[in-house]
Order: C-alpha cells, then sequence, then structure tokens
C-alpha cells in the first residue's frame, strides 16, 4: 500500500495540533454556558469574547463585527437571505455570479421563488467576472450583490476592491465568501469595501462546525434563528467555546504563517505542472498563476473521465477531488468549469489539486508521478 498523500485541503484542512490542545480545557474544564452568570458561565464567557477579539483583530475588523455560526454555510445564508428580508423593502433585486460556492448560489435559487429577481452574473475563461457587466446589472432596486473572494475550485481572486467601489457609491450592500481567501490573502475587514464577509475554520486549520460571518457596524440583519439573544441577537443558540478558541488560534498560525505557506504552495504547484509538462501530458490549466489563491491547482487531463481518475489515483494513494458534486452515484460536471469554457471535456476531465498543512515539494512530486501513471494507464486502457 502506497502511502497516503493528502491533497485535498480546499475542501477540508486537518486541524493544528496546537489548536487541539488550544481547545481541549474548554470541553471538561472551562465547560460553562457563556451565558450564565455563575463562575464558571463567566470564564466561558472571558474564553469566547478573547477569542473574538483576537479574530476581529487579524482580520482587520471591530470586535462587535464579529458573529459566530456553525460554519461558511450557515455564515452565506445568514448575509444573504438576513439581508434580502431585512431591504426587501427597498427592492427585490440581488446579483450574484455562476461559479459561487453553492451555499450562496442555493441560497439565492431559494429567493427566486419568494419574489427576489436573481441576476447570476457570467466570468470570463479566468473565472472572473466583468465589472462593465455588474455596472449594467444593477438596478433602482438593487439591494445586494454576493461575489466570492477566491473560488473554491480554481482559486480565481475577483477584483474585491473595485467591486466594492462601485457598489458603495450606489449604496448597494455588499457580501463575499472568503472562506478560501481568509488565512492565504491580506484582508482588512475595515479597509475592504464589502458589508459582509464570510470565514470558516476548517479551511485554516481549525475545528469543524464553526465559521464567522463578519458584519460592518450599522449593518442590520433580520436573524435566520429563533430562541436566545446571542450574538447580539443576530444569532442564536449556545455559542461553540472550544471552536471559538480554536478558530482564533487556528487563523492566528495562518495569518503569521501566510507568507511562508503560500511560498510552498507556490513550489508545490510548480513542481506538479514541471513534472506534468516534462511527461509530455497533454493538459489544460485551469487555475491561472495571477490571480489565484496559491494553494488550489485545478487541472484537465483531455480524455481521461473524471470519476475514474479519481478512483484510480485514491488507490494509488493520491487523494484529491474533481469540483463536481456527486449525486446518484454519478459525477456532474463542475458549475464552475462549466462556466468558464465552452468545451465541456474540460469539466469533465478536471481534477482540483489543494496543498495546505505537511505538504512538500517532495510530496507534491511523488503525486505528481503517480498522477502521469494513472493517466497513461487509463488511456492505454480506453
Amino acid at each position: 500500500m502506497k502511502s497516503p498523500i493528502y491533497l485535498d485541503h480546499a475542501a477540508t484542512s486537518p486541524t493544528h495540533p496546537d489548536v487541539v490542545d488550544a481547545m481541549m480545557p474548554y470541553f471538561y474544564e472551562q465547560f460553562g454556558n457563556p451565558s450564565s452568570i455563575h463562575q464558571a458561565g463567566r470564564k466561558a464567557r472571558k474564553a469566547l469574547d478573547d477569542a473574538r477579539e483576537q479574530l476581529a483583530g487579524l482580520f482587520g475588523a471591530r470586535y462587535d463585527e464579529v458573529v459566530f455560526t456553525s460554519g461558511g454555510t450557515e455564515a452565506d445564508n445568514l448575509a444573504i437571505f438576513g439581508t434580502a428580508r431585512q431591504l426587501q423593502g427597498e427592492g427585490n433585486h440581488v446579483i450574484t455570479t455562476v461559479t459561487e460556492h453553492h451555499a450562496v448560489l442555493h441560497a439565492f435559487e431559494a429567493l427566486e421563488p419568494v419574489g427576489f429577481d436573481v441576476t447570476y452574473l457570467d466570468v470570463d475563461d479566468k473565472g472572473l467576472i466583468d465589472l462593465g457587466e455588474l455596472k449594467s446589472a444593477i438596478q433602482e432596486d438593487t439591494i445586494l450583490v454576493s461575489i466570492m473572494y477566491g473560488n473554491n475550485e480554481t482559486g480565481a481572486i475577483q477584483p474585491i476592491h473595485e467591486i466594492g467601489t462601485l457598489l458603495g457609491e450606489r449604496g448597494i450592500r455588499f457580501h463575499t465568501d472568503a472562506v478560501q481567501a481568509a488565512g492565504l490573502q491580506p484582508i482588512a475587514f475595515s479597509e475592504l469595501p464589502v458589508d459582509l464577509m464570510t470565514i470558516s475554520a476548517h479551511k485554516m486549520n481549525g475545528p469543524k462546525g464553526i465559521g464567522a460571518l463578519f458584519v460592518k457596524k450599522g449593518v442590520v440583519l433580520d436573524a435566520q434563528l429563533t430562541g436566545g439573544e446571542q450574538e447580539k441577537k443576530r444569532r442564536a443558540g449556545t455559542e461553540n467555546v472550544p471552536g471559538a478558541v480554536g478558530f482564533s488560534y487556528a487563523a492566528d498560525l495562518a495569518v503569521t504563517t501566510r507568507a511562508e505557506r503560500s511560498q510552498t504552495y507556490d513550489a508545490c504547484r510548480f513542481v506538479m505542472l514541471d513534472i506534468f509538462y516534462k511527461q509530455g501530458m497533454d493538459i489544460h490549466v485551469n487555475s491561472r498563476a495571477q490571480d489565484t489563491l496559491p494553494h488550489i491547482l485545478n487541472v484537465s487531463f483531455k480524455d481521461v473521465n473524471v470519476e475514474t481518475l479519481l478512483m484510480n489515483l485514491d488507490m494509488e494513494g493520491v487523494q484529491v477531488s474533481s469540483g463536481s458534486a456527486c449525486t446518484a452515484g454519478s459525477v456532474d460536471p463542475s458549475h464552475v468549469l462549466s462556466a468558464m469554457f465552452d468545451d465541456e471535456a474540460i469539466a469533465n476531465s478536471a481534477i482540483r489539486i489543494s496543498f495546505g498543512l505537511g505538504n512538500t515539494k517532495e510530496e507534491a512530486a511523488t503525486a505528481a508521478e503517480r498522477i502521469c501513471q494513472v493517466v497513461n494507464r487509463l488511456k492505454a486502457n480506453t
């Protein structure tokens, strides 16, 4: 059995051992409910407050702008549904892109049956929107635009500052899903022209089950959960104290090691592409070197079925993914790549390689060699 090489960090990342250590006391020693007024509750509240303050500082936000959620999906939903319902008296037109994460895309689709008019912006072959098309799409009753910071399949980085400036001049609320970008891009929420921003712990070596929505001071949302008055009445439910502690610790590690990790991921990317080209592989690189998150490499191997490729790579110990959705045992083409390219063969033969904690150039080289062997074998058998 060949040693496994995990290259699917964009899907989820291993929790850093130091993060686990930081969380442990809040499971069995300082386990109080942060809403309780006794000593155990006060200790839990202090841990939660400290985590919120640290997370805010790391991403250039105010302490009271951080809303803890159960993850990126809930944060996206809170931003979209919370804004739509809060501002529906002012308009019913909203805008997003065809390449969003499904947590955003499906939320916008759910708004259509309840009276909202949704514009889905197309992207070019780099995965980027056209600012002119966005400007043309804006209507008098446009109340919300949601465009992701960096794409989870290709890593394409949208021109968030330009988009935000355009929308700010028109008083339109702007949300960005920064789940993949946080910890890998220098983000200062106070300087970013966005009203709402989503991040998630498990993409930056933190625990699963916790995320955050950053909400600019003065922005009001309709809460999506009813119950208690936690998170300043924006998100009901007993707060996940161990998760918040782990989240802030992981974010600190991610931000302070960002430059070093980006350099490592760039090197891994270069090594893999170099081997692919030297081995004469017939590939189409769907992640551009510029304006792309450093940890994501999306490549299509022409004339190779992606489902078969993924299964064979797994047997060889190479753990990667496609950007596709598995439905009833079949793999549907990636909606992101289908939007970027007219050639269906590109979407049908693409894998996403994503680097993270523990990956080295040597591992990348070994994985690339195994990928070449598998692809050549599959082609020989067709």
